[in-house]
């Protein structure tokens, strides 16, 4: 694969760390060895994974001659934190469409992603209601900046288009680099599954490079055929993108929807403990939507015998600690 091609910002310097995590291992006691991909340490204001996607996406922008970049999400959404991270840094305006995926949870006041957005300069805040059609919201906003003499682009919410997700098609050719130096051999690998691109990005860069390591997927927000049949779409349409005529098998892609909770951004106890766990043996944060819930899902997993005893599991972590401290109440209870 070729991804020189493709235009990118060079946001993503360096790789980011591979790092075996042996008090949290032992901690687990389920006789695996867990590694991390410390995605959460990427540039950008409070680092996460959309970094590698929108080094792709504002090269396109900006190759475009746009001025504004349009994005959506979550009220506390990562991914539209490090858009306006991204548009701050490259001189360019931001407006955010937020959806209140639970009802009435928008607070202007609010901590975390929500502070770090006013903080940062934010243009607009559009806050649409649940099931909202969240491309026709960015287009009504796109369609009036547009009247008023700006040059807008729209990032779908989480990046997660095939050129988006040549960014988790090169991560994967990164970590094959990194475990190839240190000898290392992964046998399984376990990644947060949300907007599908992160998830869909790995598994093409695996597919693409002709590597065989199973990937499991922990969802965050949608039902498991659902979340399968959106990640298969963006793999097979990253591969297309890239020229590789080989296709992603619908039996490659797995996502578990058993950790999701009540709902997306909800709390759920296993969440909680995952938090926890990684926070008091590894001083790793995880986040209480994407990485939390995925990492509980991997300590249920790995205590279930999911994984052969003897394993190296390779955990993704995407980051998105800011959102942390808008959860505060849901980790002082019962400390």
């Amino acid at each position: 694969m070729n991804l020189a091609k493709f235009a990118r910002r060079g946001y993503v310097t360096a790789p980011t760390p591979l790092e075996f995590l042996p008090n949290f291992s032992r901690a687990l006691g389920a006789g695996v060895s867990v590694y991390m991909k410390r995605d959460d340490m990427l540039p950008g204001a409070g680092g996460g994974n959309k970094t590698r996607k929108l080094d792709f996406c504002v090269a396109d922008a900006l190759n475009k001659g746009c001025d504004t970049l349009i994005t959506c999400g979550a009220v506390q959404s990562n991914h539209c934190r490090l858009t306006l991270s991204w548009a701050v840094h490259e001189g360019m305006d931001c407006h955010l469409v937020l959806e209140e995926r639970v009802p009435d949870s928008y607070n202007p006041e609010a901590s975390g992603n929500n502070f770090l957005f006013q903080l940062m300069g934010v243009k607009n805040i559009t806050v649409a209601q649940k099931g909202t059609d969240m491309m026709a919201a960015m287009q009504k906003v796109a369609d009036k900046l547009s009247a008023e003499g700006k040059k807008p682009y729209i990032i779908p919410g989480g990046a997660s288009n095939a050129l988006g997700s040549l960014g988790y098609v090169s991560c994967m050719e990164e970590i094959m680099a990194q475990v190839f130096h240190i000898g290392l051999k992964i046998d399984h690998m376990v990644v947060p599954s949300g907007s599908a691109g992160t998830h869909g990005g790995i598994i093409a860069g695996m597919i693409g490079n002709n590597i065989d390591i199973p990937v499991t997927g922990i969802g965050v927000n949608r039902p498991k055929l659902v979340q399968e049949q959106a990640v298969l779409t963006v793999a097979n349409a990253s591969l297309e993108l890239i020229g590789v005529d080989v296709r992603v098998l619908a039996e490659k892609v797995v996502a578990f929807d058993d950790y999701v909770g009540p709902g997306y951004s909800l709390p759920t106890d296993s969440m909680v403990e995952a938090v926890k766990m990684l926070a008091q043996t590894e001083a790793v944060l995880l986040d209480p939507v994407y990485s939390g819930k995925a990492m509980a899902g991997l300590i249920d997993l790995a205590r279930k015998g999911y994984f052969p005893k003897g394993s190296n599991v390779l955990f993704l972590h995407t980051g998105g600690s800011p959102a942390l401290y808008a959860y505060l109440p849901t980790f002082r209870q019962g400390k």
